[in-house]
């Protein structure tokens, strides 16, 4: 059974005549009396009195045309409220970041901003490494991408043309451990040469690898780490330390409760952090209706 046999039977009702009815659907007479036998059949029953001059309802027919009426006034209400979602959705702005920012930092800047309802993280972007941000910029997929950004320069290269950003916070990576029984970090920086700190590390393709490396590199001290295990997501790295395995860097604010209640300690003073910026990247050439308003209010907030 087909929705518009519904609206056939509907038009027929209020008509009662095969051509006119015909003619309000769009179709020939013949198509549109072989439309209402089709629904006959498929109901079971005589739904027309073809008898009768004008036509009319059967008391079957009668039942049905309340159902039908129902039916395609649910549909046609739900359809309107799709639509609507739809141009809702098409109007929100979808935001990539990585995991550590969508679990420690988006939610507040969302409602300190109050534009929950205008940006919608989007959960596809927690894993990628920083080159599929801006591919995802440049195809669309993604209306902003907030990132991790390190002071200077690193040897990755990232190809920025065609966006630009605001910076909208700041970051610190520090380096963390398990304490002994005596308080003092497990694995304490920076190591020794014939004895290397095991090291849980991020990907080496990613923008926070490249800053560590860039932070190391301008040390006045060299460090000795081992790696371990390379992760993309700031969590994992957060569990392998915490079971003991090794030190990692970790951004500040997800490691700030576990510090304060003695979890994790540090592995090493104040110079091993790594500061970091928040950076919100966008296309110069986005399309997007609402996000030029976004950007503006967003700017002026900072």
């Amino acid at each position: 059974m087909e929705l518009r046999w519904l609206e056939d039977f509907i038009v027929l009702a209020e008509t009662r005549h095969f051509s006119r009815a015909a003619d309000q659907q769009n179709v020939t007479q013949p198509t549109f009396s072989r439309r209402i036998k089709l629904l006959e059949e498929s109901m079971g029953a005589t739904l027309i009195n073809r008898q009768t001059l004008p036509l009319s309802l059967t008391p079957a027919g009668e039942e049905f045309l309340i159902l039908c009426k129902q039916i395609t006034e649910r549909v046609r209400v739900t359809r309107e409220r799709l639509q609507n979602l739809a141009r809702e959705d098409s109007r929100r702005v979808k935001l990539a970041a990585p995991q550590s920012l969508v679990t420690h930092f988006v939610p507040s800047w969302l409602e300190t901003n109050a534009i929950q309802s205008q940006v919608e993280p989007y959960l596809r972007a927690t894993s990628w490494l920083v080159g599929e941000y801006f591919q995802a910029l440049e195809r669309g997929e993604v209306d902003l991408a907030l990132c991790y950004w390190p002071e200077g320069r690193t040897a990755l290269d990232v190809d920025l043309s065609g966006v630009r950003y605001l910076e909208i916070g700041e970051e610190r990576l520090i380096p963390v451990c398990l304490a002994d029984a005596d308080g003092q970090p497990r694995f304490a920086l920076p190591g020794h040469k014939r004895e290397p700190v095991p090291h849980i590390a991020y990907h080496p393709s990613g923008l926070i690898a490249a800053a560590l490396q860039a932070h190391w590199g301008r040390s006045r001290q060299e460090v000795h780490l081992s790696t371990l295990n390379e992760n993309v997501q700031t969590s994992n790295i957060r569990e392998l330390v915490q079971q003991g395995y090794g030190l990692g860097w970790l951004p500040w604010r997800t490691v700030r409760h576990l510090l304060e209640t003695g979890e994790l300690t540090r592995a090493g003073d104040q110079r091993w952090d790594v500061p970091l910026s928040l950076r919100l990247y966008f296309r110069q050439d986005s399309r997007h209706p609402t996000l030029p308003g976004l950007l503006t209010r967003l700017a002026a907030a900072r």
